[in-house]
């Protein structure tokens, strides 16, 4: 076999490696983290500002995962006037999922997961309340 056809060869090899290179990069799935994600590094400031009222509770939240259900344990949920848990899956945005919270008299809130795949988890709660708005935000591995 002489040189050329070597080089004819290692062509048609490279080029084929791109082409299925190429190929494959075009079959992932890119999505975004937020639909909307400009509008929300334009209000940062807001969430940096929920982010120092929720370090300056006496009392904050705990989340923690009980078997198939995510418990949110405040003792102030009877003062919060709008809340909510997002529970927000990073690697894939189909699994999200939003709760409302419920002024109730009972510490403890659960919110169900049963029918999320086991992976990583960001859960995200945001509420109102004395005038204020707060945010914690948890990572749960389920």
């Amino acid at each position: 076999m002489n040189w050329g056809k070597s080089i004819v060869i290692a062509f048609i090899l490279f080029a084929s490696f791109i082409g299925a290179l190429v190929s494959v990069c075009l079959r992932q799935d890119i999505s975004l983290v937020a639909d909307d994600y400009y509008e929300q590094e334009l209000r940062y400031q807001d969430q940096l500002d929920r982010i120092y009222n929720t370090a300056n509770l006496v009392v904050k939240p705990e989340i923690r995962l009980k078997d198939k259900s995510l418990e949110v344990e405040f003792a102030r949920f009877k003062d919060i006037t709008v809340g909510s848990v997002e529970i927000f899956r990073p690697s894939d945005q189909r699994f999200d999922r939003q709760f409302k919270l419920d002024k109730s008299s009972s510490v403890i809130q659960q919110f169900d997961l049963s029918n999320l795949p086991r992976g990583m988890y960001k859960v995200r709660m945001r509420w109102a309340m004395d005038d204020n708005e707060y945010f914690l935000e948890s990572m749960i591995y389920r």
